[in-house]
């Protein structure tokens, strides 16, 4: 263990915890191995320049695996030597380079002293630079005696699920970004920010999840209160990496800069020539027709909206002139979810208890082409409507049943919590709501699946459900089929796997809509008539009047 972890004065349990994570393979650590085109991109982007005296820069790499990156930081820094006239004993503080990985490290410097080697250093110049480089330890809880004017790499990828509970929790206490659900790369970013020096800038191509959901609120914050987003490049579906990943990267420039324009690219081609030639664009040098520049994209814990300009602009109009459809006397809310469905829900043979005891479900799986088609599933409602349990006593069957699946129904949280009332469903059941007309909105789908249903099912917890005293549910399911819900859900969604969208209730409840009683009588009809039909162009058409968009508007609308 080098010298920087033993300045670290850490408990047992934490020394546990690390040793375990550098025991894993490196694929189990997060680590995925980056082209060299992406690294080369990163370092032009944050200045990382052999034509520059690099000897008076400090370069960190916090997660350097079996170094993509420190191979052609390394390069650039002797290069840049040989034009400046530095020598070797001078290039000592250029870099520090970590990882928690005993086997990866050691492949890296065999790396680094090859390298080293070919360029000249003797011996006891390689051992030298070697030590003053390296470091194996926790990087998220290791000091470091100064700032860095550059830092890039690639973080780990590793859900919070996969960390030892004692790692975790010391993690919360000491990064304020570990929220909700956020995972381990987002504290890289915490601790890489703090590092950068006045000016100095960071470089991480990396997951780019936090930039909406929820769990990169605070992190967001964090880059808008002293921070500038010089540039992002969506690498969705590009080849990036060595191997295929399930990933939705990004490559990420910060600096530690006063600022208002960011440069955006997306999806660009994968070759030296091609991101070269982006470069100078990304850094506001240039200009180039793949690379646009927008201003006061963050604020705050707000999203980051950084695609489709042009779309944005529209959503940003209509968002100032209409109020929200919750404003407008929407409700949007989500099914239930029971903690075991094994035993909540199946058909009627399965669930035979009392009448009172049941309600028919609406699940994913029952919406087909745009219909509800029913698969005879119920919800075993434990609840009155009052929102009280059910008195077990007068309904022998229901505690009949529930006695035969009382060990899995335990097991939940939701019963360990309130042992009195163990057989409740996580959520409420609301019995009046079955009878309640509705419209049923799957959460994951490329496009808009808005299926009404008259009053005759509960939906399920993947269903978001939409209500109204106010709109008639016919003429909001035209809009919300329209292209401009797409366009809303777009711009605020994070996309899946095969480009789907998540239709979830807080993206949802950013669509505008105008109140129903200023809604023309013919308009009206025609919402109406559409959705009925099942005509999208003619919701398109109707949504489109009801917005009053123009010919432009609507290009930017149905833009990709």
């Amino acid at each position: 263990m080098s010298s920087i972890q033993a300045q670290f004065d850490l408990d047992d349990s934490h020394a546990d915890a690390v040793a375990i994570l550098g025991n894993l393979d490196q694929s189990d650590r997060g680590g995925i191995y980056t082209k060299v085109e992406i690294v080369d991109f990163i370092l032009d982007l944050v200045g990382y320049e052999s034509t520059t005296d690099l000897s008076s820069c400090r370069l960190l790499e916090p997660s350097c695996g079996a170094g993509d990156f420190l191979e052609r930081i390394v390069i650039r820094l002797l290069n840049s030597s040989l034009r400046f006239g530095q020598s070797l004993e001078n290039l000592a503080p250029c870099i520090r380079a970590v990882d928690v990985g005993a086997k990866p490290l050691e492949e890296t410097r065999i790396k680094i002293a090859s390298i080293l080697q070919n360029h000249g250093a003797s011996a006891s110049e390689i051992s030298k630079l070697l030590s003053a480089w390296f470091a194996q330890a926790d990087f998220l809880m290791t000091p470091f005696p100064f700032g860095f004017t550059h830092i890039v790499g690639n973080p780990p990828y590793i859900r919070q699920e996969e960390l030892p509970k004692s790692l975790l929790n010391l993690y919360r206490s000491n990064f304020s970004t570990m929220y909700d659900r956020a995972d381990l790369y987002v504290a890289f970013f915490e601790r890489c920010l703090g590092l950068l020096d006045e000016g100095g800038t960071l470089g991480f191509i990396c997951s780019d999840r936090w930039m909406k959901n929820k769990y990169g609120g605070p992190l967001r914050a964090l880059v808008s209160s002293r921070y500038h987003l010089e540039a992002h490049v969506d690498l969705t579906g590009c080849p990036a990496f060595h191997s295929d990943v399930v990933a939705y990267p990004a490559v990420t420039i910060i600096s530690r800069n006063e600022g208002t324009d960011t440069a955006v690219a997306f999806r660009p081609e994968i070759s030296p020539a091609s991101l070269s030639a982006l470069v100078p664009a990304l850094k506001k040098e240039a200009a180039h027709d793949d690379v646009s520049v927008a201003a006061n994209v963050i604020a705050g814990a707000e999203p980051w909206l950084l695609e489709n300009l042009s779309r944005l602009a529209v959503v940003r109009r209509l968002e100032a002139r209409f109020p929200t459809i919750e404003e407008s006397g929407c409700s949007i809310s989500i099914g239930v979810a029971t903690g075991a469905d094994s035993v909540y829900i199946g058909n009627a043979s399965k669930l035979d208890v009392e009448d009172a005891a049941r309600l028919p479900l609406a699940m994913t799986r029952d919406i087909v082409g745009g219909r509800l088609e029913w698969k005879g599933n119920y919800v075993l409602n434990p609840f009155k409507e009052d929102g009280s349990l059910l008195d077990l006593a007068d309904h022998p069957k229901l505690a009949a049943y529930l006695a035969t699946h009382k060990e899995r129904i335990m097991a939940r949280n939701v019963a360990k919590k309130n042992p009195s009332k163990w057989f409740r469903t996580i959520d409420r059941i609301y019995p009046p709501l079955t009878s309640r007309p509705k419209l049923l909105i799957p959460d994951i789908k490329g496009n808009a699946h808005v299926v009404f249903e008259s009053g005759h099912y509960y939906p399920h917890h993947n269903l978001y459900y939409v209500t109204s005293e106010l709109w008639d549910l016919r003429a909001l399911q035209a809009v919300l089929l329209s292209k401009v819900t797409h366009a809303f859900i777009s711009t605020y969604s994070l996309r899946m796997r095969g480009d789907c969208l998540r239709y979830q209730a807080q993206y949802l409840r950013r669509l505008r809509l105008p109140h129903w009683q200023e809604v023309r009588e013919d308009l009206r009809a025609k919402l109406i008539d559409a959705a009925c039909s099942g005509d999208i162009s003619a919701a398109d058409s109707a949504t489109r009047e009801l917005y009053g968009l123009n010919d432009s508007d609507w290009a930017a609308v149905l833009s990709p």
